[in-house]
């Protein structure tokens, strides 16, 4: 059970909730929801004990799993299936195992007689920890969430951001603990594993909670919400699944309303009439009485929720550049002795709409990066035409310098603005006063997505090199990307799971990966892009 007393949570010197309260416990299925910046990243934090809030307290008993939406902690030289087997303890003992198996076929009688009694000690081990059949049902967890037997047996360094994350999620899911918090875990998951994973969290016996764009998620796995108000600083508790929580919250709205109006026709009658009889010395008491009851009325009101803040994005006007202002020849890249993709070639015309397409692996991330002169090809060469300017927007938002605050981003990304003109820029994106001055690494999710595309926007880019760039982002902030994307000018070449972008991209062309196959797009590849 989590329970959350009082707390007062801060961003900064921004206050996004105050006196918030709220317990949960085995069979509750909350959905935490609010828009961008409300503070939900911010909250689970503090929930999993990763980070403290200004006042109030958090108690939990049993233990809680915690999938950030940026997964990356543990060793990256351990292997995937380590990772996961590590949330019940079970990675060292099967390391042991399979070390021992391998001495025991020693033709050392010494050696294998030593060896046959590590295993011993290490096969008791295991089945104190639920033997084989733990090893089974983490096996079968990583495989529902699309993790291939050969991901298993690499190193966490090796794997693609989404694999990374599909990895965490696989170990949270086996850790079998009380209460998970999930942030954003459909983020990276192709349309199969997303179904296995709601059907997961629907039988699941412990609680979560979970904040999650994906309406379907919450739909078919929340009996309670909290809903964030990000212009009211406070917490609603829905205890009710989502459809109904929907039509409640219309219809607490609609109340509000109605009270706050008919609030200010007394408190406007009252103070008129205060206001005339505030003339005659006689009745000036009696005047002064009417306007405090005035105020008190619109003071006990709780106030009437303010339409959402969104960012408003558009894309640069793209610098002139020749008819093909990137190629790329031969390229291959491996890691170890797992070859990602070889001699792919690619040209890029002016104006033009590429989406790259693969299963998770396919080196889609990698291919974007080796593009942006991030990282290195094994073979081949990138060549830049005349007038190219890169924009890159990274899914993991590593283009983000987060030791430094969100000014002293913006400023890097566009040293010509002034201090007034990146500010202003900042502003648009719902950075404004003294948020410019966080540091990027207390963002969410959906404020780095903001602040990455903002750099963008000032980069008069004429190539977009576009890595999931809806991840995190509220349905409003979704729909101004995708509006960005459709009247852009310049060349796109896009990486995504969102059918949406690919449908306001309206590509020509498509590249598939592993193989580097380039072909025309046509309808039929769309089938491909939630599979991808």
């Amino acid at each position: 059970m989590i329970t959350a007393h009082q707390l007062e949570v801060r961003a900064g010197a921004r206050l996004l909730m105050d006196g918030v309260s709220f317990r949960v416990a085995a069979g509750d299925k909350v959905g935490l929801v609010g828009r961008n910046g409300a503070g939900k990243t911010t909250l689970t934090k503090i929930l999993a004990g990763e980070a403290q809030p200004a006042s109030g307290q958090v108690t939990s008993t049993g233990e809680v799993g915690y999938l950030p939406q940026d997964p990356r902690t543990g060793d990256p030289e351990v292997l995937a299936r380590e990772r996961i087997l590590s949330a019940r303890g079970l990675d060292d003992v099967v390391r042991r195992l399979r070390a021992a198996e391998d001495e025991m076929g020693s033709d050392d009688p010494q050696i294998a007689d030593r060896a046959m009694k590590r295993w011993t000690r290490a096969d008791a081990e295991l089945h104190a920890g639920g033997g084989y059949a733990a090893e089974s049902e983490a096996a079968t967890i990583a495989a529902s969430l699309g993790i291939e037997e050969r991901i298993l047996g690499q190193q966490l360094k090796t794997l693609s951001g989404g694999q990374r994350r599909r990895v965490e999620l696989a170990r949270i899911l086996f850790s079998g603990n009380e209460i998970l918090i999930l942030d954003e875990p459909t983020n990276h998951l192709d349309a199969d594993s997303i179904v296995w994973l709601r059907d997961f969290l629907k039988s699941y016996k412990g609680g979560f909670i979970v904040i999650s764009h994906d309406n379907a998620l919450l739909e078919e796995t929340v009996n309670r919400v909290l809903h964030l108000d990000a212009n009211r600083t406070t917490m609603d508790v829905y205890n009710m699944g989502w459809r109904n929580y929907l039509t409640q919250r219309e219809t607490d709205e609609k109340r509000r309303k109605r009270e706050r109006a008919n609030a200010e026709t007394k408190a406007k009658t009252l103070t008129d009439q205060a206001n005339k009889m505030r003339a005659k010395a006689s009745k000036a008491v009696a005047a002064q009485s009417m306007l405090k009851r005035a105020e008190k009325m619109m003071a006990g009101l709780e106030g009437e929720r303010q339409a959402d803040k969104v960012a408003r994005i558009k894309f640069p006007s793209p610098a002139p550049c020749g008819k093909t202002p990137i190629m790329a020849e031969e390229l291959s890249k491996s890691y170890g002795s797992l070859e990602v993709f070889t001699d792919v070639d690619l040209a890029i015309d002016k104006g033009s709409r590429v989406v790259i397409l693969g299963l998770n692996g396919a080196g889609k991330t990698t291919m974007l990066r080796i593009l942006a002169g991030v990282d290195k090809s094994d073979t081949g060469r990138v060549i830049a035409g005349h007038g190219l300017k890169l924009g890159y927007y990274a899914q993991e938002h590593e283009t983000l310098d987060t030791s430094r605050t969100v000014l002293e981003n913006m400023q890097s990304a566009a040293p010509q603005l002034t201090d007034t003109e990146a500010r202003s820029v900042l502003g648009s994106f719902l950075f404004s006063g003294d948020d410019a001055n966080k540091s990027a690494s207390v963002l969410s999710g959906g404020e780095k997505t903001r602040l990455a595309l903002a750099s963008l926007v000032v980069s008069s880019a004429n190539v977009l090199l576009l890595d999931e760039p809806t991840n995190n982002l509220d349905p409003a902030s979704r729909e101004e990307v995708l509006a960005a994307i459709r009247t852009y000018e310049g060349a796109i070449i896009l990486v995504t799971h969102d059918e949406g972008a690919v449908r306001a991209l309206e590509p020509d062309r498509v590249l598939l990966l592993p193989d580097g196959d380039e072909d025309l797009w046509n309808d039929d590849y769309a089938d491909l892009v939630s599979l991808a």
